[in-house]
């Protein structure tokens, strides 16, 4: 398996930036936010590698899920960014063929599609509010999982550009190494946005007369 080094200053700035100002953060000194984390990644297709991405930030997730899939959908736009990097790096290498080159444009543009798409819905998700009536919840939300659908998308339509028998096998292992594990990663951020958009509608036909 490829393993892809965080750069956790970096992307703790990036979570900063989304930190959700809502109810659900007032959770109980009791809880415990690792746990939480496992069982919640539970309902992941990479249930390893979602509590790896997330665990060191147990204590600023506690047990919202909202932070949850905030701080999942950073996690995952900081790795396609970081792929991103590595392919337009590899670009450059003496030798490539115009077929590899082809592939690898092709590849740097989804990556930066999804990496647009991924950073609208980290935004939308953080501005919708929990506390939105449910209305305009339902919409944010909707955005929010088409963008991340959408991040996914493009992060497959990557590997496709590598298809055939005619591309370097080395180059060609290794962005798709990448890749598939970025593409793992945005799954389980998606899964996580899900997993909150469930609950939340759960609540309100709860509240319904």
């Amino acid at each position: 398996m490829v393993t892809i080094k965080l750069g956790l200053s970096v992307l703790f700035l990036n979570l900063v930036l989304y930190i959700p100002a809502t109810s659900e953060f007032a959770v109980s000194k009791r809880s415990n936010p690792s746990e939480f984390i496992k069982s919640s990644c539970k309902s992941t297709l990479y249930p390893t590698i979602c509590v790896h991405c997330l665990i060191g930030y147990a204590n600023s997730i506690r047990q919202s899920k909202q932070w949850l899939a905030i701080t999942a959908l950073n996690v995952s736009l900081s790795w396609t960014r970081s792929c991103a990097s590595f392919v337009k790096k590899k670009i450059n290498i003496n030798g490539i063929k115009p077929r590899e080159y082809r592939a690898m444009q092709d590849c740097i543009e989804n990556m930066d599609s999804s990496v647009d798409s991924l950073q609208k819905s980290a935004r939308e998700l953080n501005l919708m509010g929990d506390n939105a009536i449910s209305e305009n919840f339902d919409w944010h939300m909707s955005n929010v999982q088409t963008w991340v659908s959408a991040a996914l998308t493009y992060q497959s339509t990557c590997l496709d550009s590598f298809a055939g028998p005619k591309m370097n096998g080395n180059l060609k292992d290794t962005i798709r190494g990448r890749v598939i594990i970025v593409s793992q990663v945005t799954s389980n951020a998606l899964a996580l946005v899900n997993r909150f958009a469930s609950r939340h509608q759960t609540t309100t036909l709860n509240k319904k007369p």
